[in-house]
């Protein structure tokens, strides 16, 4: 097992150091902060301008392949990410807003997996029952709803039922303060977040078990005396996980890369909002930190992958 997820690690390393370069030239090349000017006002400091670009090692004038050593080089000596155009420290912001990402999707991520997986398996035992059609229907409109307009649905609610309630019950701007205040802006969000993921894994899991339902060992296992419930439980359910194994993996990796959408209708200032404000202010240094966080995130979510498959599978563990 060791000498195969070592494979598997330099592997992805290797992956994750393309892409980080490729990113780099691709910023590098097409996001011009001096756009951020404007080239008609004849008072602006353009020597100036260019010489502080210049000091953050993202003046566009300057050839790209010295800009791409001088970042390698502060990279990979002191783990220094640049700077961005207003020269704040690109890692210091990937450090503090991961964190305000995990806060926002960790309960909600964790929701949506676990009733979406309880969802999806009991429907199945349940096939084309009523319980079984409305949970069909209502998890195919909530994945047909874009995020943003559910989001918002369930900000009008909120207001709606602040003022039959007289008071601010739902709060749905920022992450608010002390226990019972971050409750509270934590609620809309997670909701939000939750239903998508409990309608999506509901399916997937609905399809799975469906498929072990009807495999010859668990006929067996029913046939030799095993009650229903030992039936589903020890034989379809367990391999109808395996292959979820990998979508719970790869959703944990959204816990650091955060929900762009959640986290910019909810006013949450986390790594998601950050990887789109980095591309619309030619912010290049900020553009390949998130781009190579995310990369980092999502492999270490394809290790954990082949390490829960191995858990889950015994077949996978004795090859």
């Amino acid at each position: 097992m060791l000498p195969y997820l070592v494979r598997r690690i330099a592997n992805y390393a290797l992956l994750l150091v393309i892409a980080t370069v490729l990113a780099y030239f691709l910023a590098a090349t097409q996001l011009n902060p001096l756009r951020l000017y404007d080239p008609s006002n004849t008072k602006l400091n353009w020597d100036g301008i260019y010489a502080t670009l210049t000091s953050y090692n993202i003046n566009p004038n300057d050839p790209v392949m010295d800009r791409f050593r001088v970042w390698a080089t502060g990279v990979l000596t002191h783990w220094d990410w640049g700077k961005t155009p207003r020269g704040e420290d690109v890692g210091e912001i990937i450090s503090r807003r991961m964190w305000v990402s995990v806060r926002l999707v960790f309960l909600g991520s964790f929701v949506g997996m676990g009733l979406g997986t309880a969802l999806g398996a009991w429907t199945a035992t349940k096939q084309y029952s009523i319980s079984d059609r409305v949970a069909t229907f209502l998890s195919l409109v909530v994945i047909s709803t874009p995020v943003m307009v559910l989001a918002l649905f369930l900000k009008l609610g909120a207001i709606e039922a602040n003022q039959l309630l007289g008071g601010q019950y739902f709060e749905f701007v920022g992450e608010g303060s002390g226990v019972l205040g971050r409750a509270q802006h934590l609620l809309l969000p997670t909701i939000s977040m939750s239903l998508n993921g409990i309608a999506s894994y509901s399916r997937y899991q609905r399809n799975l078990m469906l498929d072990t339902l009807g495999a010859d060992y668990v006929r067996t296992a029913r046939a030799k005396g095993l009650i229903k419930r030992k039936a589903i439980t020890r034989h379809a359910l367990r391999t109808a996980l395996i292959p979820m194994g990998t979508f719970f993996a790869f959703a944990l990796t959204g816990l650091f890369t955060g929900a762009a959408i959640t986290e910019t209708v909810f006013t949450w200032h986390g790594l998601g909002e950050y990887s789109i404000t980095s591309i619309s202010t030619a912010d290049i240094n900020g553009t390949v930190a998130v781009v190579a966080f995310s990369g980092t995130m999502t492999l270490i979510g394809a290790l954990l992958s082949d390490v829960l498959v191995a858990v889950i599978d015994p077949r996978v563990r004795v090859s």
